[in-house]
């Protein structure tokens, strides 16, 4: 489990095929400001908000395996680039956002993103299904940052949603490079997933 606190930027410095075209790929990713001394083999970090499992590491760098299935489900591991950073949380940290499982349920897209006073408006539109998810109010993880949703409007086409980012968000996460446009990894609440899970099934 995460908290979608960004703990650091890193970086992806290089993507090498596991296979062929159908298969994924290894990354080397540049740890930048993550401790990973106590970081094992087979432990979770997420990057970009894509839970991964870490293959092998040095003092500065690890390395993790990108199935094709992730790939084609994810936005940001494909190239070399910057990606937020999270390791998984023990039950002696404070859950600073809220309950996150790494798991990316779909790629929204950018369709604005602009200065508003001191802080930054950021709105994202959402596949129409994962829309009855979205809440004012309640949390959404964009590529791997936990924030909370200011406005929703259902379309037919999907669900374009708001949020605000203040200043320290923008410094210390790579959502200081999105622009109209750039798609991103989205995972709904994960309370608001079981709750329609039940209420389906009762049916």
């Amino acid at each position: 489990m995460f908290t979608g606190i960004v703990a650091a930027i890193g970086k992806i410095t290089t993507i090498s095929p596991l296979g062929d075209a159908a298969a994924g790929h290894r990354l080397t990713v540049d740890a930048g400001g993550l401790p990973l001394a106590d970081v094992a083999l087979g432990d979770s970090i997420t990057l970009n908000g894509a839970c991964m499992t870490v293959v092998a590491k040095t003092d500065k760098q690890f390395e993790v395996d990108v199935s094709r299935e992730s790939l084609n489900c994810t936005a940001g591991l494909d190239a070399v680039g910057e990606v937020n950073l999270e390791k998984a949380v023990t039950l002696s940290e404070r859950l600073g956002g809220h309950l996150v499982s790494g798991h990316v349920d779909g790629l929204g897209v950018v369709s604005k993103f602009e200065p508003v006073g001191e802080s930054w408006l950021l709105a994202v539109t959402a596949p129409k299904e994962l829309g009855k998810f979205i809440a004012v109010k309640g949390s959404i993880v964009i590529n791997g940052v936990s924030l909370t949703v200011n406005t929703v409007a259902d379309s037919a086409d999907g669900c374009t949603f708001s949020v605000n980012l203040i200043p320290h968000t923008v410094q210390v996460t790579t959502l200081k490079h999105l622009k109209v446009g750039s798609k991103v990894n989205l995972e709904i609440d994960l309370i608001a997933r079981y709750v329609e899970r039940m209420l389906s099934a009762a049916k």
